[in-house]
């Protein structure tokens, strides 16, 4: 008789009468909170995923996955070792690279730079480089010419343009009759890339050649690059490939260069993920209230259920159905708006700085120059099963108290 009371009056509570607007108001208030929560969790999240995504694609696109160098000395002949690494499982590319340090100089402004000896064509197969070059491309680093590509702040921050010429200054000194000098190479800028990453700021390329003779190197390479299919197992892949390999080598992989951002990422938006859970445990609360103040309001409604033979179980389920509807449809609403908004967070953050006439994120200090979003379906269903869930927890004390209401002592007054 009783099985289908709990979802009729639970639905018919949530309407409530004219004398209650209050009660119903807290319930609007409610859901309204539920809602937001849910909604900016969802976009905050694919926020922080487009973060990661970005520096990835950026970052990891720039540095290698992935290293193989000598143990002793250089590698000789790699032309054919890049085409036998490339057969290995999990390997895409490879290519050789030379790397150094130094300072570059020029109009009496001084900055260190990792400068990095690459062979155009090899590089454009590893490398995001090429995609991201400003007037120009890897093919105007000739051997022998002495030509360089810098980052875009770092040519801007020594106030260099196409064609300037720019002194690199070795950490080596040389001897000679009238004393010791650092060593100095006279370089011509040809380009400038820009990825957005930090890398703009301290990276310069140069041809292999070039950096063998800087160097001094009569013949090899000192490494070479992976690119790997599958970023995460880059370390595995790289070991495996040495393994395969005649002779001696040392390995690198990303994770020891650039594994510490991508956890500090990841702890990061799991920081963020519980502080915003907050905001619908906040929700959840006003649910509590909410249930609490109809218990009180409908004493003599469940004193007269009780006494035509209503259960303990159905006044309490009664309550809960109550709290669920407004829960479900809080977090239904918040999920569909979190939905809509996430993917389009980069376009609204655009307009706004166009009608307030600033620039949130400024390429010169952050990674990247706008706001990315990746919207990612598991952070969703996390998302809206914290929200019923927390919903449905805040329905169990309103309900348990109704269910002990006193049939006697609800009707004494009334």
């Amino acid at each position: 008789m009783f099985k289908p009371l709990p979802l009729f009056v639970g639905l018919r509570y949530t309407r409530a009468k004219r004398r209650n607007h209050f009660i119903s108001f807290i319930s609007l208030t409610s859901m309204t909170g539920l809602t937001l929560g849910v909604m900016v969790l969802i976009v905050v999240l694919s926020v922080m995923n487009g973060f990661d995504r970005e520096l990835k694609q950026r970052i990891l696109g720039m540095v290698p996955h992935a290293t193989i160098s000598a143990a002793y000395g250089v590698i000789e002949d790699w032309a054919p070792l890049i085409g036998e690494i490339e057969q290995q499982d999990g390997v895409l590319k490879a290519a050789p690279f030379i790397n150094n340090q130094g300072m570059l100089s020029a109009g009496g402004r001084v900055k260190g730079a990792l400068i990095y000896g690459v062979e155009p064509e090899y590089e454009k197969q590893v490398s995001i480089v090429e995609s991201h070059i400003k007037d120009g491309s890897l093919d105007l680093l000739q051997s022998g010419e002495f030509g360089i590509i810098l980052g875009d702040i770092l040519a801007r921050q020594l106030g260099l343009s196409k064609g300037d010429k720019v002194t690199l200054v070795l950490p080596e000194a040389t001897t000679s009759p009238a004393g010791v000098f650092p060593r100095l190479k006279r370089f011509t800028m040809v380009a400038t890339f820009s990825v957005g990453a930090e890398l703009d700021s301290n990276l310069a390329m140069i041809h292999i050649d070039d950096a063998a003779r800087l160097k001094r190197m009569t013949g090899g390479v000192e490494g070479i690059r992976l690119l790997t299919d599958n970023l995460f197992k880059a370390p595995r892949i790289a070991w495996d490939v040495a393994n395969t390999l005649p002779g001696r080598y040392y390995v690198r992989d990303w994770t020891r260069t650039h594994g510490s951002l991508f956890q500090a990422i990841k702890m990061e938006k799991t920081m963020v993920g519980l502080l915003l859970t907050l905001i619908i445990a906040v929700a959840a609360f006003n649910i509590v209230a909410t249930l609490v103040m109809v218990v009180t309001d409908k004493q003599a409604d469940i004193a007269i259920l009780r006494t035509f033979g209503a259960t303990s179980n159905t006044i309490m389920g009664i309550f809960m159905v109550q709290g669920a509807v407004i829960g479900i449809f809080g977090t239904l609403l918040g999920v569909l708006l979190g939905v809509i908004l996430a993917p389009n967070v980069p376009e609204l953050v655009s307009a706004l700085e166009s009608l307030l006439g600033t620039h949130f994120l400024s390429s010169d200090v952050y990674f990247i120059s706008y706001l990315p979003s990746k919207l990612e379906w598991s952070d969703v269903g996390m998302v809206a099963s914290a929200g019923l869930g927390m919903s449905f927890l805040a329905t169990l004390y309103p309900a348990y108290r109704a269910s002990k209401t006193e049939p006697a002592e609800a009707l004494r007054y009334e």
